[in-house]
């Protein structure tokens, strides 16, 4: 196990210091200064961050992506396909409501939405989705043929909204669809799809394990959807938090640290209660297996406590300062600035290494770790250099998403459809928590400098749902350089055969 997370560690690290050199190079400059003790805040929480990481992959290793696939093979060898569904439903719902990042999101529009409606009508859709999800996998139902259908619902649901004043709902809608698949959820739903999809076998098991996280990323975008329409006509307030970098350790920073870890064990503690019930009545795991779970969950929850903390108090204010300072100064920097980091944030998001090794060990090597990771920061960067570009010119959300998802659909008829279920899943696993904490304070800031606090909802948020996006064209543009590679290599070898000279044929005499 030490080897193990020695290895983890050093996995972390590799993925935090471009963050961290980017901006510690830009604070020397006149475009974002910091001051020194600013400097030094964001230093430590990125290596507290690479700890955290470490930590979280490991007990991610160990223990919610064993959960979720134990679930997934003892539930499916029961041949109980409606306490399979209505499994997956409960779990879905209880870990949905307990992910701190929708806690977060519903305190944003308490003025015009009821909190609790919006956390149960969020977990109720996922639950739903979950079930969906599941229920393709059994019957084997075609994946791009769903997401097809779910999304054009969703665009006709937001043209309703449109159409009822709900406009600067629209961004905090798709923006649910990334929150809600956090790092506590991620592992558990991938490797449950896993269980599953190997327990029924078949032709398509690997491509069929994938998919669950994408059908589950819509059930939250259509239940604010539809929660927005009832609510359209009223004013979103958006409170703008007090970004300041805190110095020193006091009761401030304990009160942070009781709630984050509050937050992470509501969590894992609704998980596990849930695994224990499967474990009694149905898994019958050895104590073995369950010792090495205890273990993963107690890594698990170390490292996503210290994971947040860091964040919240590093990485938020620094983030929302650069935005604010590069809006003020000389917004094409920020533009730039934008796209970089993008290309970089993306490494530091725990579920992402969790997907990529996942995808890697499915697809037995065809698709690397190394190639999915180049995709989604491509991805990433262009989303994140788009939103700066949507805030500076002013324009709907909307016109980034419907070309964004139609060309993404439209790829998937083209393209292998494990890269259209692991594209799917891409893009709601890079909107992570670094994203929300990082990426969106530094649009906030740039967005409370260039146009001011009024305009947030409408211009600052989006760009979660503009990172869950362009994952999904750049994987499969992935797959589809494979195929025409293929067909031009196949192309070439037919063209070989009928160019062949007749003298270089060699014929053999049959003896009589």
């Amino acid at each position: 196990m030490g080897k193990s997370l020695l290895a983890k560690l050093k996995e972390a690290l590799v993925s935090v210091v471009p963050v961290l050199g980017l901006v510690l190079s830009l604070s020397f400059t006149p475009l974002a200064p910091l001051a020194p003790h600013e400097r030094v805040v964001f230093a430590v929480c990125a290596l507290f961050l690479v700890i955290g990481i470490g930590l979280f992959n490991l007990g991610a290793d160990l223990a919610m992506s064993p959960i979720g696939r134990y679930t997934g093979e003892g539930l499916t060898k029961s041949r109980k396909i409606v306490i399979l569904a209505c499994t997956c439903f409960f779990m879905g719902v209880l870990i949905t409501v307990a992910e701190p990042d929708l806690s977060v999101l519903a305190g944003q529009i308490s003025d015009v939405v009821n909190p609790a409606m919006l956390i149960a009508a969020v977990g109720i859709g996922v639950g739903m989705f979950l079930v969906l999800a599941v229920v393709r996998i059994v019957t084997r139902t075609d994946l791009t043929s769903m997401l097809l259908f779910f999304y054009m619902l969703l665009f006709a649901f937001a043209a309703m909204m449109i159409a009822r004043g709900g406009q600067s709902y629209l961004p905090l809608a798709f923006d649910s669809g990334g929150v809600t698949t956090g790092p506590i959820t991620v592992p558990f739903i991938m490797a449950l799809g896993l269980g599953i999809a190997q327990t029924l076998g078949g032709r398509n098991a690997s491509q069929n394990s994938f998919g669950l996280i994408a059908l589950c990323s819509a059930g939250p975008v259509l239940a604010v959807l539809i929660l927005s329409i009832a609510a359209s006509g009223a004013s979103i307030n958006f409170p703008l938090p007090e970004y300041s970098v805190m110095t020193a350790i006091g009761p401030e920073f304990w009160a942070l640290l009781g709630e984050t870890a509050w937050d992470v064990a509501k969590s894992l503690l609704l998980m596990v209660l849930f695994f224990a019930g499967l474990q009694k009545f149905i898994l019958h795991l050895p104590a073995q297996k369950l010792v090495q779970i205890g273990f993963g969950l107690v890594f698990a929850f170390t490292g996503l406590v210290i994971f947040l903390v860091a964040v919240t108090i590093g990485f938020m204010p620094v983030g929302f300062k650069i935005g604010y300072t590069m809006g003020k100064s000389d917004p094409r920097f920020l533009e730039l600035f934008a796209f970089i980091i993008g290309m970089v944030v993306v490494l530091a998001e725990p579920a992402v290494h969790v997907l990529n090794q996942q995808v890697e060990e499915v697809t037995n090597g065809a698709v690397t770790r190394r190639q999915m990771m180049i995709a989604l920061s491509v991805g990433v960067g262009v989303s994140i250099g788009l939103s700066v570009l949507r805030l500076l010119l002013g324009f709907s959300l909307l016109y980034y998403l419907i070309p964004g998802y139609l060309l993404s659909l439209g790829l998937s008829f083209f393209v292998p459809k494990l890269y259209t279920a692991i594209a799917f899943d891409s893009g709601g696993v890079a909107s992570g928590p670094l994203t929300s904490s990082f990426i969106l304070p530094l649009v906030i800031g740039a967005c409370v400098a260039m146009r001011g606090p009024g305009y947030i909802m409408e211009y600052a948020f989006g760009v979660v749902a503009m990172v869950a996006m362009t994952p999904l064209i750049t994987i499969q543009a992935l797959g589809f350089r494979s195929v025409v590679s293929g067909f031009m290599h196949e192309k070439s070898a037919v063209r070989r055969i009928l160019s062949a000279d007749d003298a270089q044929i060699i014929y053999f005499d049959s003896e009589d």
